[in-house]
């Protein structure tokens, strides 16, 4: 009877030990209470994505709307900034995986990352559209004109850009890129004929280089919203930015945002 007894206790402190190593090697779940005893909020960017979200080679420092929008939401929460590098065929992964607090740089709220994990309030509008050479607008002035063997369109790889040129542009030639912020150049060049991406993209390149051209901005082929990405059981911390993000709309500071990373339209 004894042994048997040493038996269950053995097995129930086994039990317990391999349940406890198992949580400890859970991700932890970015809560408010969390990120401000730490007093770091850990974001998560590619830092690829002009002018949203871009590691500037020479200073290593991040800039861009969403850039200024985490400096915002770090200093709201009263803590400490710190990046975490991704990529966006590792973003849901990496998310999930609870490597950082949030994503924040340039992620459009879909249904099937909602599906998986959790997205703020939308606070930038977005979607799909061209960007091409400024002498080739009339080339294109919808996807069936696209969709040809012969238009190259230039996408970088594992994002929502990729995703939509296989979907709806199955006929024309795709060149897959993985430097995202080189490619507007390359077509510039003549490299390829069209990138399918976001309007705030597509404007932004094609403001500060004539050689380009985003003629469908007021016309794009989607409709969205930009949003913060975080794993499951971070709810607090959404809420947190949520309010976040009211108070950002409500002082004006969002469009003061828009304004300092956009500029003026190229006429």
């Amino acid at each position: 009877m004894k042994q048997k007894s040493l038996r269950i206790l053995y097995s129930s402190i086994l039990i317990l030990s391999l349940f406890l190593c198992a949580c400890h090697s859970l991700p932890q779940r970015a809560s408010l209470q969390a990120v401000q005893q730490r007093g770091v909020l850990l974001v998560g960017a590619t830092g690829d994505y002009q002018p949203m979200s871009f590691l500037d080679p020479k200073t290593k420092e991040y800039v861009g709307f969403d850039a200024m929008l985490a400096e915002d939401f770090a200093s709201y929460l009263e803590v400490k900034l710190v990046y975490v590098p991704t990529t966006w065929p590792t973003l849901m992964e990496d998310t999930l995986a609870g490597k950082f607090d949030m994503a924040l740089c340039g992620i459009t709220i879909t249904e099937a990352r909602k599906q998986q994990a959790l997205m703020s309030n939308g606070y930038l509008r977005n979607g799909k559209t061209l960007l091409c050479r400024a002498e080739d607008v009339a080339k294109y002035p919808n996807l069936e004109a696209i969709n040809r063997p012969e238009v190259r369109v230039m996408e970088n790889p594992g994002g929502l850009n990729e995703k939509f040129a296989r979907a709806n542009l199955p006929k024309a030639t795709l060149l897959i890129h993985p430097v995202n912020e080189e490619i507007p150049r390359l077509i510039a060049e003549g490299k390829a004929d069209v990138m399918i991406t976001e309007i705030m993209e597509a404007e932004y390149y094609a403001s500060r280089d004539s050689r380009l051209a985003a003629p469908l901005l007021e016309a794009p082929f989607t409709q969205g919203l930009l949003g913060a990405l975080m794993p499951p059981g971070s709810e607090s911390l959404l809420n947190a930015f949520n309010r976040f993000l009211m108070h950002e709309r409500a002082s004006g500071r969002l469009y003061k945002l828009r304004d300092i990373n956009m500029g003026p339209r190229k006429k």
